[in-house]
C-alpha cells in the first residue's frame, strides 16, 4: 500500500503537466509544484520503512545497511556530474533492491539519489523527479526473477543496461512538456499521443542518448565485472546481521 501511494504521487508529478489545458495557471513550469511532491514523498518514504518494519521485511539492522548503503551510493554518484553520465550509484541501488527486497530497492534509490545531491550540491526542482525515477528503479530490480550464478549476474548486468537508459527516458519528462526546442521536438498540447511521442522519440536521440548510454554502459560494466563478487558480500552481510531471525528470549 505504501509503495502503492509513493509511485502513484510520483506518476501524477510527472504526468501532471501532459493533462492541462495550455494556457491555464498551472501550465507553467514544475518550480512551484516540486516543493511540493518533494515534502510528499519523505513521509511516504517513512511509511514505507515503517511497514517494512512491521511486517517483517526489515528490521533495526536492515535499517543501518540501508543507511551505509545509500551514503556508499550517494559518495558513488559524486563521480558521476559533467563525466558523460557514468554513475557507478545505480550497481548499488539494483544490487540492494536485488538482495534486500522490492521496498528496500525502492527507499535505497531515492535515498541514495537525495544524498547524492546533498554531496554534489545538485539539489533543484528536478530533485524530486530523480528519487522517484531512482526508486523505481530499485524496486523492480527487486522484482526481477530468481536465477544464481552466472545467470544471475547477467540478468543484472542486462538490468542495469536497460534500467540506466529507462531512467533517462523517464526523467526526461519532468521539463520536456515546458521546453521549446522547436516543432519537431516540443511538446504540443492537443495534438494526437501518436505525434508527440515520435516528437519525444527524436527528442531523446538526438539530446540525451549519448549521455544515458554511459549511465547503462557504466551499470552494465560495474554488475558485469563485480556483480558476483558484490552479491556474495552483501548476502553474506545479511546473514551475519540475520535479518530473517527472529528474536527469542530465553530465561
Amino acid at each position: 500500500m505504501a509503495l502503492a501511494v509513493v509511485s502513484a504521487v510520483g506518476l501524477v508529478g510527472f504526468c501532471w503537466p501532459f493533462f492541462v489545458a495550455p494556457g491555464s495557471a498551472l501550465d507553467s513550469s514544475h518550480s512551484g509544484d516540486a516543493p511540493f511532491l518533494f515534502v510528499a514523498i519523505l513521509p511516504l518514504l517513512a511509511a514505507i520503512v515503517l511497514s517494512e518494519l512491521t511486517s517483517g521485511g526489515m528490521d533495526a539492522k536492515a535499517v543501518a545497511m540501508l543507511g551505509m548503503l545509500s551514503a556508499v551510493g550517494g559518495a558513488l554518484r559524486a563521480l558521476g556530474p559533467g563525466t558523460a553520465g557514468l554513475e557507478p550509484s545505480f550497481a548499488v541501488i539494483i544490487l540492494g533492491g536485488r538482495v534486500f527486497g522490492r521496498g528496500f530497492g525502492f527507499v535505497l534509490g531515492a535515498t541514495t539519489l537525495f544524498t547524492g545531491s546533498l554531496i554534489t550540491g545538485g539539489v533543484g526542482p528536478w530533485l524530486p523527479f530523480q528519487m522517484m525515477a531512482a526508486g523505481w528503479v530499485g524496486f523492480f530490480a527487486g522484482c526481477l526473477p530468481r536465477a544464481e550464478g552466472r545467470t544471475e549476474v547477467g540478468l543484472l548486468a542486462g538490468y542495469g543496461f536497460v534500467s540506466g537508459l529507462v531512467f533517462g527516458m523517464v526523467m526526461n519528462i519532468w521539463f520536456w512538456p515546458f521546453a521549446s526546442y522547436g516543432p519537431e521536438v516540443s511538446y504540443v498540447a492537443g495534438d494526437p499521443l501518436a505525434a508527440n511521442l515520435q516528437r519525444y522519440g527524436v527528442f531523446y536521440l538526438t539530446t540525451s542518448l549519448l549521455w544515458d548510454l554511459g549511465r547503462a554502459t557504466m551499470s552494465l560494466l560495474v554488475l558485469a565485472l563485480a556483480g558476483s563478487a558484490l552479491l556474495r558480500a552483501l548476502r553474506r552481510a545479511a546473514r551475519r546481521a540475520a535479518f530473517d531471525v527472529p528474536v527469542v528470549f530465553q530465561r
